[in-house]
């Protein structure tokens, strides 16, 4: 490897760089107007649309709350189970809320 491929470095992803490289690169990009005033998001958000990149969503709002919704109704299924003692079901139970908890936090 020579010494001018190892100064080429590739770009980071977006949301990888910091705040003050994305006041930077947002500079030199034409059409951002505003830029100390942004946080990173913003810069990320208008970075993406002046390269025309296709800013994805994780999770829906909609499908937050179905998963919530879903959650309130384990909730209430492993209280009967504890009422009624069944150790299985409440084992069961406490799993799938743990994991739909898991699937909140990371679309959060």
């Amino acid at each position: 490897m020579g010494k001018k491929e190892r100064t080429e470095k590739k770009e980071k992803p977006l949301e990888k760089m910091t705040t003050k490289e994305l006041k930077d690169l947002a500079l030199g990009l034409q059409g951002i107007h505003g830029v100390h005033g942004m946080n990173k998001t913003e810069l990320v958000s208008a970075i993406k649309e002046v390269r025309g990149i296709a800013d994805e969503k994780k999770e829906a709002a909609g499908d937050m709350r179905e998963t919530k919704g879903k959650i309130q109704g384990l909730k209430e299924k492993r209280a009967q189970a504890i009422e009624a003692g069944d150790q299985k079901s409440m084992t069961i139970l406490r799993r799938r809320i743990a994991r739909l908890k898991k699937k909140t936090r990371k679309a959060a």
